[in-house]
């Protein structure tokens, strides 16, 4: 019902942003809970850089669009729909903070967690702001 339309877009944004989230919650919190594990790997979710790069594909259109004769042919242009965009998990392998391997940090899980909260908080207060302006537009 209201998939073509800016507050359809924004309210499914807003809902998928939320729930990666809740995951991003789940992933500190395992990350701070195994601090203290040897040779435990810290995870990361990377999301909104794909997110970001599907909504700028929307508008850009090369001037020069090469064709293609046959569906074995890579495209010059592939536009990426922002809805098929889901939230990667990533280890980092690179790091080593501990001498037994871990590279947990648990004072920056701690802020990542309270930042990823501040972000929710603001979420859910845009989506609050989106169903008001609706409701002042039907009374």
């Amino acid at each position: 019902m209201l998939e073509g339309t800016t507050f359809g877009k924004t309210v499914d944004l807003l809902q998928r942003s939320m729930d990666v989230s809740v995951l991003r919650y789940n992933v500190t919190a395992n990350n701070i809970a195994n601090a203290e594990v040897p040779n435990f790997k810290r995870s990361e979710i990377n999301f909104e850089s794909s997110l970001k790069r599907a909504l700028d594909s929307e508008g850009a259109r090369p001037r020069i669009e090469l064709a293609t004769s046959d569906a074995g042919h890579i495209a010059s242009f592939k536009q990426t729909d922002w809805r098929d965009v889901r939230p990667r998990r990533v280890l980092d392998y690179l790091s080593t903070s501990k001498n037994n391997g871990n590279n947990v940090d648990a004072e920056q899980e701690f802020m990542a967690s309270m930042t990823n909260q501040l972000r929710y908080t603001l979420m859910t207060q845009a989506a609050a702001f989106e169903f008001n302006q609706v409701r002042l537009v039907l009374r």
